[in-house]
């Protein structure tokens, strides 16, 4: 970048496109060189625009889909501590009651003993289902993360994109104007964009090339991450989902299940034995056919939820979003800030440019010559009335008292050149649109009058006008 910026600068400044004949540089090049910068910047900002956008979008893709996962794996924690809180309180304390009522027959308390063993299997498999408590946890906080860390990046980046537009139209509008503090203002948000374009491009690059690594073997990565709470197993099958692979929660499912019909049995021939002859039992037994139904439906949506499908789905989904949209995304946006670090190194060089013009055009005006009479500033101040010794027509004629007191001179019998009536500091020095005399004996062309003029020179009397001449004839 200060390579770039040097040589730029060292090339625009120069002063040889400068032609010393007519004193005015050449600025074809720096009107082409403004352009095709202005071309540049916009075809960097819609490309900036483009990849915004993308990038957005694939982040948007992950962030939805961990909010998915995030929620199938919650409702797996759910599902899961729901059905060991009717297990474990529920029907323990149903089976505890009915173990007091069928006190006095062994062969009821012998089913209850049955089906406090199945009980225990059902415990016992549900526990050994992975705790998955922390993913979800890590899954909520890394998608909330990234809404935000995306959602400033996002921001970023679209005022970057406005603030190079506004650089460009000022440049413009300051090169049409010439206007000293627009430039600079122009160079300090020049070099501010310049800045944050070369940042944003090592940022953004450097983005890709991590996401680019990972998205090489993101399998890998996983594994790694989730190995404190998941098996090799689990992790494979969510990962890959192939019908090649076994379900590992697939036993745990089926014994759970068999228990849970196994009990569904037994409450069934327990309600038609036992409500005769012991009538209070049959609130508790109910209530454990409810409970029952309830785990069993739970254990349904359990085994829906644990299938690798919906996951897979969600992860594939993340994948694209980063791999694709956003690193392709992130390629854009390094493309932007490429162009238009650029660009923008080339228009600080085109605006220290504009000023050296501007400067030059300066000093050439001070390096006029005072005394040239065809300098407006030498007729301004050459004019000075107490100093002039000869009179204008018009001041001559109006100091007069009258028109008739005028003499006409002795016309002279020498051969020298016509008298001067006005000198050259005369002549120039007055109003820049009229003339106050006009030159006579030069074969000039007619002068231009103002009004007042004009009505002095129409009021002249015939010894004037033979005094004269026939110069002032309209």
């Amino acid at each position: 970048m200060l390579v770039l910026a040097v040589f730029l600068v060292c090339l625009c400044c120069c002063r040889k496109d400068i032609d010393e004949e007519a004193k005015r540089p050449n600025t074809c090049c720096l009107t082409w060189s403004a352009a095709i910068t202005g071309l540049i910047i916009c075809s960097a900002v819609g490309v900036g625009f483009y990849g915004n956008s993308e990038t957005n979008d694939g982040v948007y893709q992950l962030t939805y889909s961990l909010s998915n996962a995030n929620h199938t794996l919650g409702g797996i924690n759910n599902l899961v501590a729901g059905t060991l809180g009717n297990v474990q309180t529920g029907l323990k304390q149903h089976l505890e009651r009915l173990d007091e009522i069928f006190a006095a027959k062994s062969e009821f308390l012998n089913s209850l003993r049955f089906m406090q063993m199945m009980v225990n299997n059902v415990i016992h498999e549900m526990m050994a289902l992975p705790d998955i408590n922390k993913a979800n946890v890590n899954l909520a906080a890394i998608a909330d993360q990234t809404a935000l860390v995306e959602y400033y990046r996002w921001l970023t980046y679209l005022l970057l994109l406005i603030l190079d537009l506004v650089i460009c139209l000022a440049m413009c509008l300051g090169m049409a104007k010439q206007s000293r503090w627009l430039l600079i203002t122009i160079m300090a948000f020049v070099v501010l964009s310049m800045i944050l374009s070369w940042a944003s491009l090592g940022a953004g690059t450097a983005t890709a090339v991590g996401t680019s690594d990972f998205c090489v073997s993101p399998d890998k990565y996983i594994v790694n991450q989730t190995k404190d709470f998941l098996t090799a197993d689990v992790a494979h099958y969510y990962l890959f989902c192939s019908p090649n692979l076994p379900n590992p929660f697939q036993q745990s499912l089926t014994i759970c299940q068999r228990s849970l019909t196994t009990m569904q049995i037994q409450i069934q021939g327990l309600l038609q034995i036992t409500v005769p002859i012991f009538p209070t039992a049959e609130r508790d037994l109910l209530g454990i056919q409810r409970l029952l139904n309830s785990t069993e439906f739970s254990l349904h949506q359990l085994t829906a939820l644990l299938d690798c499908r919906g996951l897979h789905k969600d992860y594939l989904d993340a994948l694209m979003g980063v791999c694709y949209d956003g690193v392709e995304g992130l390629l854009y946006l390094s493309l932007f800030s490429l162009l238009a670090g650029c660009a923008l190194s080339a228009m600080l060089c085109a605006i220290f440019r504009v000023w050296t013009l501007m400067g030059s055009r300066d000093k050439e005006y001070d390096d006029i010559d005072e005394e040239d009479p065809f300098n407006p500033q030498a007729r301004r101040m050459s004019y000075n009335p107490r100093r002039s010794n000869i009179h204008s027509f018009c001041s001559y004629t109006s100091s007069l008292g009258s028109q008739a007191s005028i003499q006409p001179p002795l016309p002279s019998a020498s051969n020298a050149s016509p008298p001067e009536y006005m000198n050259q500091s005369m002549l120039f020095g007055g109003s820049p649109r009229y003339e106050n005399a006009p030159l006579i004996g030069r074969g000039s062309p007619p002068p231009s009058y103002s009004p007042s003029m004009r009505t002095t020179y129409l009021s002249m009397t015939d010894a004037q006008i033979r005094h004269f001449g026939t110069d002032f004839q309209a």
